[in-house]
């Protein structure tokens, strides 16, 4: 019997090596809505509750002009003092706050400072009841003009006048 003898095996050639593996490219358009939804949403949030505490400044004249608008909500009017009656006592404050256009009545408790009054300029926060503002803040505005004593007795006499 005859047997095919097994051929020698004949050696592989090389293998060529395999270039690159090529990368799938992501779109960047996920990424770059991800973002702009983050950013809407944030700016949404904000801008709508700062609506809700802004308190507007406004003077008697403007606000007799835009009633209707601020009718119920927390103001800030500003203006010059008249009519003040102070009670240190029960620290019951009424005053009238004028911009020479229009005026109205402010009930005010608390301490006032000792920079209030008569024509001096005024912010007061709170809300309108009736005709009546009804303050709950008070600031007074003063000088910006600071000095600072040059000697000792510049400020014996600065010390002396406040007391």
């Amino acid at each position: 019997m005859n047997v095919p003898s097994p051929r020698p095996s004949s050696p592989l050639p090389p293998a060529a090596p395999l270039g690159r593996a090529r990368r799938r490219r992501r779109s960047p358009w996920p990424a770059v809505l991800g973002v702009a939804a983050l950013v809407g949403l944030t700016g949404f949030i904000a801008l709508g509750n700062l609506n809700r505490s802004l308190e507007y400044f406004v003077t008697p004249t403007e606000y007799r002009q835009q009633q209707a608008q601020l009718q119920g909500r927390a103001i800030r009017i500003g203006g010059l003092v008249r009519d003040v009656q102070y009670d240190p006592q029960s620290l019951n404050l009424r005053f009238t706050v004028s911009d020479g256009g229009a005026s109205f009545p402010v009930q005010y408790r608390g301490a006032v400072s000792d920079l209030f009054k008569e024509n001096q300029g005024v912010v007061v926060r709170g809300e309108f009841e009736g005709d009546t503002f009804h303050a709950s803040d008070l600031v007074v505005k003063h000088s910006e003009e600071y000095n600072v004593p040059k000697t000792q007795a510049e400020l014996k006499d600065l010390l002396r006048t406040t007391e």
